[in-house]
């Protein structure tokens, strides 16, 4: 390969992961605007989610009852709920349906808030995401502003980090 080449695909290379990974602080509009199901079957935006902890952290698990690293991570987010028990645990699933989503609420004892994404990964929230994995923790500070936008386990020492601040 000629010199001019590997520059033309560095800059390439080098455009196309800025402007892939770029790390939001906020949700956008349609994100904030995007519905929900609550335990109870009705829809809630998750603007208002949010609102119902203004004020606090926020730790956000995206899972699903089918995901094996989701469950294995439960004990670790468990006990990250002890460590930091003034922040509040909101857990978006992805699962395929609602009646397995409130099956598995009860098989795993999460305490927290609970939401059901109808779109799962592959609607407006899970576009803003660009995650194809899950487990999934974003950390929203006491402002509604994304403070950790990724990180893939409780035990990730960045979600710690965040949370002791």
């Amino acid at each position: 390969m000629n010199l001019k080449k590997a520059g033309i695909l560095l800059f390439l290379f080098s455009f196309l992961y800025g402007c892939s990974f770029e790390t939001p602080t906020s949700f956008p509009e349609e994100v904030l605007n995007d519905t929900m199901l609550q335990l109870d079957g009705s829809e809630i935006q998750f603007r208002d989610i949010l609102r119902k902890h203004e004020g606090k952290k926020i730790v956000i698990d995206v899972w699903a009852s089918w995901c094996k690293d989701c469950i294995v991570g439960f004990p670790k987010l468990k006990a990250l709920q002890e460590e930091f028990p003034n922040t509040d645990f909101v857990f978006l699933s992805v699962d395929r349906n609602p009646a397995a989503w409130q099956r598995s609420l009860t098989r795993y004892d999460l305490k927290g808030d609970h939401y059901f994404i109808p779109d799962g990964q592959k609607g407006v929230f899970g576009d803003f995401m660009n995650s194809n994995w899950i487990p999934r923790y974003l950390v929203i500070d006491a402002q509604g502003n994304i403070e950790l936008f990724k990180a893939k386990k409780a035990d990730d020492k960045n979600l710690k980090e965040v949370l002791i601040n």
